[in-house]
């Protein structure tokens, strides 16, 4: 479990067939361009997973070896988020993260929590959960979707308001946030903030500067494996948001003896109630360290070409965004499309055929959409291929 080194740039990657299926074995036989749902793993990744699997399956689960690839995470993780390695819990999936925010937190009736109604549904529950507490939660509407701005927020906030929970990327429109100006305006209200970051994390910067707690599982942009995760929670809130899975690995038991009182571990361990996803954390370990050789800010700046040069063509297929393009700072990687007169599914289907992996989802009022979330390891010939099966299948 060497150190990456990556003697290539994302340039070379694109131009080199080869190096390119060696790296992402996906790309083999398809492209896969449904990185906003669940995404394939590279293959160090993958052959992290096997390797600790393989040590696992010649001795105890729990070997030193094994442990230490939790270290190693917690690093990666905070160096994608640029906080401190002892603020990193290393859970999955997004949700349970979310509820131990919100369970985590001590309410009072009355209190007020912000969240958006068109966000994923893992972010709007856990606060709705909180009704049965007492707690107002105002689920904002937006008139385009996703797109989310303080000028927004100050419709609702008032003097009870005590968290807002957002995503960082809408996972439909594409509409990224801008979590440093949000974050510090609700700090200077005293207002915490809540992050689900599972739709920028390995595609975009995403600091934690401003933000209290954050969630990602990484089987999307991250490249890791379903349910491993990461959590965050600020260092100075660990006395505020209660561990509530309790157990022997989060509660200081000395030699596992049960003790008389309850004393939590004084990181973020404290939210990690028990045996770990040890073979989990491992694949999403070598993904995170492959993201952070290659370097955000490189990757953010390959997909957001990709994506203008993606949506340059479906504008001229006829199709329309989701909402119209947002500005380029609020810009993703996701591009969300209807059209007046095709029909949708079958286009989905024509794709999925012909190998490319795209997502089929619908809004609130029932109508199709196609959604296109492609990784920086795409390239633009890739774009051109699945643009002229868009136009086979709209002529069909």
């Amino acid at each position: 479990m060497a150190n990456l080194t990556v003697p290539w740039t994302i340039k070379d990657l694109h131009a080199d067939t080869p190096l390119r299926e060696t790296i992402f074995p996906v790309t083999k036989h398809s492209i896969f361009m449904a990185h906003a749902g669940v995404a394939p793993i590279p293959a160090c990744a993958a052959e992290a997973i096997r390797e600790m699997a393989e040590i696992a399956s010649t001795g105890d689960q729990e070997g030193q070896r094994l442990w230490s690839i939790l270290g190693l995470a917690r690093k990666n993780a905070a160096k994608l988020l640029n906080a401190l390695p002892e603020e990193i819990a290393l859970l999955g999936p997004t949700s349970l993260g979310l509820n131990l925010v919100a369970n985590g937190l001590d309410w009072n009736a009355g209190d007020e929590v912000i969240c958006y109604r068109d966000d994923y549904p893992a972010n709007v529950y856990p606060w709705k959960g909180l009704e049965r507490l007492g707690v107002k939660v105002s689920a904002i509407t937006t008139a385009a979707h996703g797109q989310i701005r303080i000028s927004d927020l100050e419709k609702h906030i008032t003097g009870k308001t005590r968290l807002v929970a957002l995503t960082s990327v809408n996972n439909l429109s594409g509409f990224q946030i801008d979590i440093d100006a949000i974050g510090k305006y609700l700090h200077s209200r005293g207002i915490l903030f809540c992050v689900d970051a599972i739709q920028s994390i390995g595609m975009a910067p995403t600091s934690v500067e401003h933000v209290d707690f954050l969630a990602a599982d990484s089987h999307k942009w991250m490249l890791g494996p379903l349910a491993a995760g990461i959590v965050y929670i600020r260092k100075e809130h660990f006395e505020k948001v209660r561990p509530t899975l309790v157990g022997a690995w989060n509660v200081q038991s000395p030699n596992f003896i049960a003790q008389d009182s309850i004393a939590f571990e004084e990181s973020a361990r404290r939210y990690e109630p028990g045996a770990m996803n040890l073979i989990g954390i491992a694949g999403m370990n070598a993904s995170m360290e492959l993201l952070n050789t290659i370097g955000i800010t490189a990757i953010h700046q390959s997909v957001l070409e990709t994506r203008d040069y993606l949506a340059n063509h479906l504008h001229g297929l006829g199709f329309t965004f989701l909402d119209g393009a947002a500005n380029p700072g609020e810009r993703s990687a996701i591009v969300t499309v209807l059209h007046p007169t095709a029909d949708l599914k079958k286009i989905s289907e024509h794709l999925i055929a012909k190998n490319i992996h795209v997502s089929l989802r619908h809004l609130r009022d029932q109508r199709p959409i196609i959604r296109f979330s492609p990784h920086f390891y795409i390239s633009k010939s890739d774009i051109d291929f699945v643009v002229q099966e868009l136009k086979h299948a709209i002529e069909s």
